[in-house]
């Protein structure tokens, strides 16, 4: 095996590891909040408006 065989192994496998963890994203369960949107996570609350306190 030669180094250009080495290379081309390596980046078949970057390539793969690539395509699955953009498949598992794609793939991945999205959660709605309590106003009917679409959300990936408790960060994008940041900018909306409070209720009383």
């Amino acid at each position: 095996m030669n180094q250009s065989d080495l290379l081309f192994l390596v980046l078949i496998g970057i390539g793969l590891a690539s395509l699955t963890l953009v498949t598992i994203q794609l793939l991945k369960p999205r959660r709605k909040d309590n106003a009917g949107e679409w959300y990936e996570g408790p960060w994008e609350d940041d900018d909306r408006p409070r209720g009383k306190r």
